[in-house]
């Protein structure tokens, strides 16, 4: 019995026994019989027969310019449009097909557009760019208009215009401007800060949008392909595509292979659209490439498309920011509650006579006090009200994305949609493609018939860069020797490719298949032995490929195999009708075994994922032999489960098992589909990596879709939500890590704003109640706000990822945004704020022996003093130690050190505008101390237990905007 010659093949176990060693010229004879037999396989390029020709430039002397220097184009725009648009084969065949329409270019549609630049400006000028009107964009003012829309500013506004006013007519300009400029200022401040921050944001949105339509497409120009970014291309051009891709523009199909297009983006249909030269040569733009390969005739670009007219302008709010929003909703609602018997109180002191000028004497006295006087004390009154009911929580959900997307496209991660940093901190599993990342996605072939071994790239290139270099094949008299007549692309779910050829010398004609080692051994009725004679495959013989296929899956390689068969003329006839290639009794050619190495710090990353409490699941098309020896060195290997049994399963078994499952084995993009949706059933929180286009269902309906920034396609990316730039799953591993500290961060404001909100509305409702004034004035509110909200959002928003980020489970679906532990800390806090400063507001003067408006400024200042030692213990939620590693985030120094700076010089040199007195050193070290002694009381407060189960899910009654649902 003949056996499969391997010469020093490693895998020599599997095999019944080792063949004599052969001479060098059976070495030599078997080389070159080999060479044959792949080379017409390994070359064939998916073109058709009358595009086999090798295509010479003209000499130079013969290409003249000689065009006009505007050419009358024989075909208008607008007919272009409608002949795409309304896809109008008759009248194409009016203009004599494609041909004829690239003519009226000057295209050839074999060497592109050949007259260079100035062919291609005379293009671009006459029939468009292939860009997109936007609105215009936004400048700072729209944003300063938009904050003054707020309806408590327009009354802060109104109230700070009546003010100067009668303080104008009461006391003059000069003695006028400084107090109420005060009150302008404060109120214009913090809208400038806003309108800012929401036009920094909006330009970082215009970025990212142009680089997510920064594509590069393939153009053949001047008989050369070239990539070219996808708004250069110009009427006229021949753009290639391939599977994946994105049409770029409006066209018509000139050539290609099995071409379908999914126009589910311009149409709505679901099923994919068969393109052809026949029946439907019309090409969509903004489409994708479904299946096959093509060459394309621009014929509209830019607005002139049919996508052109859809508007695609971003207007993005990710879920947390619609949860603070609501959460900022609640605070106002309460605020605006305290801020009303605040208004009525003091209103009704002031009307009664309790209340008095610096002097001592009454404000209002019935028969004396004017009538502008009365106006000028009510808009006061207002005023100060509506200020303690002021805050703006949504600003720090911008800086802390703005400040986080920048940080981790130097992680090699681009956020597409602003949502996915949130969502990534309650992912619970992670379904991880293997090929390109977890692996290198280098091909190199380790094991063959022959036993040669070159690096290469992809599979087809390793495969065809050994052939070329060792096997000797000369691939350019190999293409001439025959043309392919019909090829069907590689799809995931049958996991090959073929190609139907014709040769020249002979006319005969003969189907070749590669793919999956299993699948190609399946198909096959007989092989090759090393003496080139063709043999039938019978059990036995199967057997031994199966288990040398078994043996370099064994060896983390991926095995593939060719076959190919002679069609006799009248079979080639029902292929042909049917577009259909031939599948059964092929002759086995070979195996080679593909080594795709583990990128360097995988394990480790997904060891970090797994102490993260989130389970990772690798995906895979490989056989279970090879996906069981990546997931081993990866670290992954637990229980396995093919794509052929999982999908068998039951509805229930799908549920029941789906969880434990870790490595699957031989998946399709359906089975893929299939597990996401299954997993997202038993209520996971998905991630999922892919790269192709058959990933894209799948990308979609995970929670997170993480597309590959190198090997991924367009439709891929178009389809995720966060673009791995490096393709490496240490990045995945890296965007976890941000999504929870995203998340973290808002938390950690959140806990600090609410602090101060919580004392400020306490301190002067009881203020106000007991003694008819606030401590707290208007500007000194404002400074308060202006600092939390953006001072305060800006230091934590700042703190990069953690390992301790780790330490905890996922964030659930339905945990609330406010934890227990938050609502312990900020209590606490509160709760001393509110004791101290009630104290100075009632004993202060006793106490520091000092006059009213010294005690006044005593309790701005260490009001404010508390926020910037409360913003310390803001950085810790559980840990003790709030000081840990603060000398690594430069930022919170240097926001902390410059608040410390304008509060003194607040006090000290702007008391005219602040309404504050000096105070000396005595005064400032007793300010000091009192709100340094917040942090040892944090430390002490996280020593106390809190219940697991959220505070309010005690309550029958729900409060609106403080837990998850709300």
């Amino acid at each position: 019995m003949t056996t499969i010659f391997e010469p020093n093949l490693i895998c020599s176990e599997h095999t019944i026994q080792d063949p004599p060693t052969p001479s060098t010229s059976e070495k030599a004879w078997h080389s070159i019989f080999a060479s044959k037999k792949f080379s017409s396989l390994l070359t064939m390029s998916p073109t058709p027969k009358e595009e086999a020709k090798v295509v010479h430039r003209s000499p130079s002397h013969v290409s003249v310019n000689v065009m006009q220097e505007n050419p009358p184009y024989q075909i208008d725009q607008t007919t272009l449009i409608e002949l795409v648009k309304e896809k109008k084969l008759e009248r194409l065949q009016e203009f004599g097909g494609v041909n004829g329409v690239a003519s009226t270019f000057g295209t050839d549609t074999q060497v592109g557009i050949s007259g260079g630049a100035d062919d291609v400006a005379r293009l671009r000028n006459t029939f468009g760019s292939n860009t997109y009107n936007k609105p215009p964009t936004k400048g700072f003012f729209h944003f300063v208009i938009e904050a003054l829309k707020e309806p408590a500013v327009m009354i802060l506004l109104g109230c700070a215009a009546l003010s100067l006013g009668f303080k104008i007519k009461a006391h003059g300009h000069k003695d006028s401007w400084h107090e109420v400029g005060s009150n302008f200022a404060a109120v214009f401040l913090p809208i400038v800060v806003s309108a800012i921050s929401n036009y920094m944001q909006n330009r970082q949105f215009e970025e990212l949008s142009r680089a997510n339509n920064n594509i590069l497409v393939d153009v053949v120009r001047g008989g050369q392909r070239q990539q070219l970014p996808m708004f250069d291309v110009v009427v006229g051009d021949i753009v290639c595509l391939k599977m994946g891709d994105q049409v770029p523009a409006d066209g018509l199909f000139l050539d290609g292979h099995s071409l379908q297009v999914d126009e589910s983006s311009m149409t709505g249909a679901t099923e994919h659209t068969e393109v052809n030269s026949s029946q439907n040569p019309f090409l969509l733009s903004w489409t994708k490439v479904a299946h096959g390969d093509a060459r394309m005739l621009v014929t509209s670009v830019g607005m002139n498309t049919t996508w052109g007219q859809i508007s695609r302008e971003t207007n993005e709010q990710t879920p947390l920011q619609a949860r603070l929003n609501k959460l900022s909703s609640s605070i106002a609602k309460v605020g605006l509650a305290v801020a009303f018997p605040v208004l009525v109180v003091l209103l009704v002191r002031y009307f009664t006579g309790h209340t008095k000028d610096e002097k001592g004497n009454r404000e209002f006295n019935r028969s004396k006090t004017k009538t502008s006087d009365i106006i000028n004390a009510i808009v006061g009154i207002a005023t100060t009200a509506i200020t303690t009911a002021a805050e703006g929580l949504p600003l720090v959900v911008t800086l802390t994305l703005a400040y986080s997307k920048k940080k981790m496209v130097a992680d090699q991660a681009m956020v597409r949609k602003l949502s996915a940093c949130e969502t990534m901190a309650s992912t619970t599993t992670i379904c991880t493609a293997k090929t390109g990342t977890l692996t290198l996605n280098r091909m190199k072939v380790t094991k063959f018939w022959l036993e040669y071994e070159l690096s290469g790239s992809p599979t087809e290139k390793a495969i065809l860069s050994w052939a070329v270099v060792e096997l000797k094949m000369d691939v350019e008299k190999t293409k001439k020797r025959c043309a392919a007549l019909q090829v069907e692309a590689f799809i995931p779910q049958k996991r090959r490719s073929g190609v139907l050829i014709e040769r020249n010398d002979d006319d005969t004609v003969h189907v070749h298949w590669k793919g999956a080692a299993e699948m190609i051994l399946a198909m096959s009725s007989s092989y090759y032995d090393a003496s080139g004679v063709v043999k039938d495959l019978d059990d036995g013989e199967r057997m031994k490929f199966e288990e040398i296929i078994q043996g370099m899956a064994a060896s983390s390689l991926r095995c593939i195999a060719f076959a190919h068969k002679q069609v006799p003329e009248e079979e080639y006839q029902n292929l042909k009708e049917q577009k259909k290639l031939k599948e059964d009794s092929l002759t086995l050619l070979g195996l080679v075994g593909i080594k795709d190495p583990c990128r360097p710090g995988v394990k480790k990353a997904v060891e970090d994922c797994q102490y993260a409490g989130v389970n990772i699941k690798m995906i895979t098309g490989d056989n279970v032999f090879t996906a069981i020896a990546i997931a081993t060195e990866c670290g992954i290997l637990k229980p396995v489960v093919e794509g052929e049994e999982f999908r068998n399963y039951t509805s229930q078994e799908r549920m029941e098992k789906v969880e434990k499952i870790q490595v699957m084995a031989g998946f399709s993009p359906f089975d893929k589909l299939l597990m996401v949706q299954c997993l997202k059933q038993k209520g996971h929180v998905v991630a999922v990596t892919g790269d192709g286009t058959d990933d894209a269902p799948a990308l979609k309906e995970a929670d997170i879709g993480l597309s590959t920034g190198i090997q991924g396609t367009e439709a891929a990316r178009e389809s995720s939500d966060i673009v791995i730039l490096d393709d490496s799953f240490a990045s995945v591993a890296t965007v976890l890590r941000w999504g929870r500290c995203v998340y973290t961060n808002i938390q950690k404001f959140i806990q600090f704003l609410l602090t101060a909100n919580v004392a400020t509305l306490c301190i002067n409702f009881i203020a106000a109640v007991s003694t008819g004034e606030v401590p707290l004035t208007t500007v000194q509110l404002f400074w308060v706000n202006l600092y939390m909200d953006t001072l305060g959002a800006l230091a934590l928003a700042t703190e990069r990822p953690t390992k301790e980020l780790l330490e905890k489970p996922p964030v659930g679906r339905t945990e609330p945004l406010i934890t227990n532990i938050m609502w312990r800390n900020l209590l606490a806090q509160a709760l001393y704020q509110i004791a101290v400063l009630l104290t100075l507001h009632f004993n202060g003067e006793s106490i520091f022996g000092v006059t009213k408006k010294v005690n006044h400024t005593l309790i701005f200042n260490t009001f404010m003093l508390c926020q910037v030692f409360n913003k310390f213990n803001a950085r810790k939620l559980e840990k003790k130690n709030v000081f840990n590693d603060m000398h690594k985030n430069k930022m919170f120094i240097g926001i902390t050190g410059v608040t410390i700076v304008l509060q003194v010089v607040m006090v000290e040199f702007l008391k005219r505008f602040t309404d504050t007195e000096r105070l000396n050193w005595g005064q400032w070290g007793a300010c000091i101390a009192i709100a340094a002694a917040s942090c040892p009381l944090g430390w002490a407060v996280k020593c106390l237990p809190v219940p697991k189960k959220p505070i309010f899910s005690y309550l029958k009654w729900n409060v609106a905007g403080l837990d998850q649902n709300s």
